[in-house]
This record gives structure tokens, sequence and C-alpha cells, in this order.
């Protein structure tokens, strides 16, 4: 990816997108799905992201599609994909989360975080952030596993 310089409208852009992480009904989604919601079979990933009646399920709904959303703002070209790579890592560390069952998950929800996926793919910072995403999962993993 060739480096170009942020706009102050992309700046203009992250600072909203984080604005509107900072609402309340939000915060309390996202602190639930980064900190709570650990599933390790896709039956317990649908158990919520299936069912609109489980009190997570709209905490899911609006964190997921949050992400995609901002995805998409970048796959778009709307807003600096350095700059936003650079800004959230959130994203990226909820499809790193999902990880070890996102085949299964995708076999029954083939769009589940694509655009993120995409993001990824495309860009070399986004891989790379990625990548480092995954090794702090894996050793976050290892190490509750080991506490039994």
């Amino acid at each position: 990816m060739e480096r170009m310089l942020a706009t102050p409208a992309d700046a203009e852009i992250i600072l909203k997108l984080y604005q509107l992480r900072t609402e309340t009904v939000m915060r309390e989604a996202r602190a639930w799905i980064t900190g709570e919601f650990w599933p390790t079979t896709v039956e317990e990933f649908f158990a919520v992201a299936g069912n609109p009646k489980h009190e997570h399920n709209a905490h899911y709904r609006q964190v997921i599609t949050y992400w995609e959303m901002a995805a998409a703002m970048v796959l778009h070209g709307a807003v600096s994909a350095e700059l936003f790579v650079d800004s959230n890592g959130e994203g990226f560390f909820l499809l790193g989360k999902f990880q070890p069952i996102l085949d299964e998950i995708r076999a029954r929800t083939p769009g589940f975080m694509i655009k993120t996926s995409e993001l990824i793919n495309r860009f070399s910072a986004a891989a790379q952030r990625y990548e480092l995403t995954l090794k702090m999962l894996e050793a976050r993993r290892k190490a509750t596993a080991a506490k039994g």
C-alpha cells in the first residue's frame, strides 16, 4: 500500500467514530462483547448471535455492525486506511476472538465480519495489526486454560 497522508476530513471521521464508541449503550455493549462473551463453540456463539430474544443479542449486533460499518468506510475510501488501523484495534480484536470458530460461523452466516476480513486482506497495515492481535489472543487463551 502506498503511504498517503491522512486529511483533516479523515481525522474528523476517526474522531466521530471514537465519539460514537463513547455513547453509554455502546460502551455497555462493547464491555460485554470484549470482556464477557467468549464462546468456544459455534453453538455458544449462535445462542446469542442467532437468538433475538437473548438479553445480549442487541449488544452483539450493535458492536459487530458498528465495526463492519467502520471497515466499509475504509474500504470505500471514505477514511484513510493507515489512520484507521493506527487508531482502531477493536474490530481486529473481535475478528481474532472469534477466529477459532470463524469457519463454522461463516458456514451459517457467510457475511460475518466480512468487511473487517477484507480490510485485513487489502491493507498490509491491517494484516500486521491483526497478526499481532491473534498472537495476543493466543497468549490470553493459553493463560486462561492454564488457570483451569
